[in-house]
């Protein structure tokens, strides 16, 4: 929606200031994950990467309304929609995570920026949750430690900021096999009130809040996010064939309403860099926006609750992590490099014997971490000629294995760590500049819990896992499936 601010900021410096004016933010993080911002490509340019949130709040008379739950109200909102925005490097395709909100997850320690209240990490426990124990800021954290991408900004809405939007954008087409009618029955209380026609209907204000919120018609949430993404690539859509800046009326409404239903991390607060921001998603192509769900299963412990799919859910998460496209439509394939021969540009790396080298058990992510792992690797080092490396005591949980030099020993140190890599069979880009390294570090992460050689997990473009649900945008096919229960015949 910060496509649409800045064209009016033309007409004056006090609007310019009011719009500022309307935005609301916090702090971006919650706490320490750990994940660090991912190392440029050859050109210097670095993945965006954006958490998305809307927020279940009714702490407002108009969210009451169009949420119901008075029970509810004074209660520290919750994080219903949950998606992760990747753009790539190159800004030439764009991919989209949605978590459900009942999944469980490990919710890491953060502090409320407001209060200065501190929250203990907890296990299992519903990701939606983590809004309520610092802020959007929490989120964040939380999904930068499950999935180890680093996370540049968040921006949120609420009940109320959705039906605005959804106003002043004009109506978006969604499409259903058979009426539907999600209302409270015998057995299943609640129910979002989306009533529609079977085929596409164009859905604003409170019933695209409907339609967004359905869960029991849709069957699960799993299905709830695929209806997100269908709603979010027909408006993407809609927004693309729009001629938004020859009418100035219209544009005008769109930047009040879009700075006042808007609320974002402290780094973009401000109408300039919202903009900036939304001009990184403008020059993708529909047909290179692909939207997925992370695979999910029944708990054990409460069929009514999810947890992640390990191994699919890593498989999306490294696609991410390494920028590689959900699509296949840009026919790009990336792979990491099998090894780390590759001579660096810079001074010759030292003699292995006299380097010293931390090794790092960083195996435990997801489960628990392999006893003595970091001592293997230490002695596949010994055998490699690097006779000082030693192990820590200090585990530090990281998804993809990593060699780190300290920032300040430049091209030397960069030299040293290739050569590392090298020993070890690790790609290139594991090799990372970190200004808190005190030296050589290696952390073996959960990529790789066994063997001598590091084999590098394949990621190719477009190869998502079972159980994603991806939608491209340029779909205009999708249309949901309705659970019995909730078909409607259009006429009672």
């Amino acid at each position: 929606m910060a496509v649409l601010i800045l064209g009016t900021a033309t007409a004056g410096y006090l609007y310019y200031r009011h719009l500022n004016n309307n935005i609301r933010s916090s702090a971006r993080s919650g706490g320490e994950s750990g994940v660090k911002k991912a190392a440029p490509n050859a050109q210097g340019d670095t993945p965006l990467n954006v958490l998305l949130l809307g927020s279940d709040s009714r702490n407002s008379a108009e969210n009451v309304k169009l949420g119901g739950s008075k029970d509810t109200v004074g209660d520290k909102p919750r994080a219903d929609v949950q998606m992760l925005l990747h753009i790539s490097a190159d800004r030439k395709n764009s991919s989209l995570v949605s978590i459900p909100r009942d999944t469980i997850l490990p919710i890491p320690e953060c502090t409320d920026p407001d209060t200065g209240h501190k929250y203990p990490a907890t296990d299992n426990r519903p990701i939606n949750e983590s809004l309520q124990r610092g802020g959007p800021g929490c989120t964040l954290t939380t999904w930068e430690k499950l999935t180890g991408v680093y996370i540049d900004h968040w921006i949120m809405l609420d009940f109320a900021g959705v039906v605005a939007m959804a106003d002043a954008i004009g109506g978006v087409d969604v499409c259903v096999k058979t009426g539907v009618w999600d209302r409270p029955t015998r057995l299943v209380p609640g129910g979002s009130g989306l009533k529609l026609p079977a085929g596409t209907s164009t859905v604003q204000g409170k019933q695209a809040l409907q339609w967004l919120r359905t869960r029991h018609a849709f069957g699960n949430d799993q299905n709830r996010a695929k209806a997100q993404h269908m709603y979010m690539n027909s408006m993407l859509r809609t927004l693309k064939k729009q001629n938004l800046w020859s009418d100035a009326g219209r544009l005008m409404n769109l930047a009040e309403t879009a700075t006042k239903a808007l609320q974002v991390s402290d780094e973009i607060r401000s109408v300039p860099k919202l903009y900036d921001l939304s001009m990184q998603l403008k020059s993708v192509p529909i047909d290179r926006i692909t939207m997925a769900t992370m695979p999910t299963a029944e708990w054990s412990q409460d069929r009514n609750k999810l947890v992640p799919v390990e191994k699919s859910a890593d498989a999306l998460w490294r696609l991410l992590r390494e920028d590689v496209a959900f699509d296949k439509n840009g026919k790009e394939k990336k792979k990491p490099s099998s090894s780390a021969s590759a001579s660096p540009s810079g001074p010759p790396a030292a003699d292995p014997a006299t380097l010293g080298i931390s090794v790092v058990n960083g195996t435990g992510v997801g489960q628990a971490p392999k006893d003595g792992r970091a001592t293997e690797v230490a002695d596949i080092l010994h055998g490699k000629g690097f006779a000082a490396a030693e192990t820590s005591q200090n585990p530090e949980p990281l998804k993809d294995t990593v060699v780190r030099y300290a920032k300040e020993d430049g091209d030397q140190g960069k030299s040293d760590a290739l050569s590392v890599a090298e020993a070890l069979g690790l790609p290139t880009t594991s090799v990372k500049a970190d200004p808190q390294a005190g030296g050589l570090t290696v952390v073996v992460g959960a990529d790789w819990r066994e063997g001598t050689a590091y084999k590098a997990p394949k990621a190719e473009a477009g190869d998502l896992p079972d159980g994603a649900d991806d939608i491209n945008a340029a779909d205009k096919g999708q249309c949901m499936d309705i659970y019995s229960v909730y078909k409607w015949d259009g006429k009672s």
